[in-house]
């Protein structure tokens, strides 16, 4: 099977997209089940060039009670910071880990790493996307109010990530948008 990466809401079709979003319903209600670990012997790593309490702890509990290990990377962990090459460090925990999750301001540093790695990538957050939080948040959605599909979601905040992910998340899941940035933070203006 060829290696898939998750940079934006766009790698994915947007019936890929909603049947990630009913898998992880099936996960979320298996969770107390110890015969149910599908990540049995599988290792992450998770980078963390931006520190992050909440994404660190949702990466590391989930594959955690889905029977895995994760393996976090902080700046001072790595060479990245020392000059060591993002490609050579991408082919190297490739032959180490089942998975790379990333959490930096660079969109460009994900891709990179995506482009040279042997497993499959994950964004966990860029300044200009934040797909598995859009994940998270059809599934609210959808949990709380049924399908999201031709609804109409507002989204008030800065054109960042969160706005861009919402973007893709409207085409992906054809829902409708309304944007409110503030004054200053619109999405033409935004620094990605």
């Amino acid at each position: 099977m060829a290696k898939r990466d998750f940079l934006t809401l766009l790698d994915c079709s947007g019936d890929e997209l909603s049947a990630l979003v009913a898998r992880s319903r099936t996960l979320k209600q298996n969770l107390g089940r110890r015969d149910h670990r599908p990540l049995l012997g599988r290792t992450a790593v998770l980078i963390l060039a931006l520190n992050s309490t909440r994404t660190r702890v949702a990466f590391e509990t989930g594959m955690n009670q889905l029977g895995g290990h994760t393996i976090v990377l902080n700046p001072e962990d790595t060479q990245l910071g020392r000059g060591e090459p993002i490609e050579d460090m991408a082919r190297v925990l490739s032959e180490m880990v089942d998975v790379i999750i990333i959490r930096t301001l660079e969109q460009a540093e994900i891709e990179r790493f995506a482009r040279e790695a042997n497993v499959p990538v994950i964004n966990a957050m860029s300044a200009k996307f934040h797909p598995c939080q859009l994940l998270a948040d059809v599934q609210t959605f959808e949990e709380l109010r049924g399908p999201i599909a031709g609804r109409t979601v507002a989204f008030v905040g800065d054109g960042h990530n969160m706005c861009h992910s919402y973007i893709n998340a409207a085409r992906q899941w054809e829902f409708n948008l309304k944007i409110a940035c503030p004054e200053g933070y619109e999405i033409g203006r935004a620094h990605v």
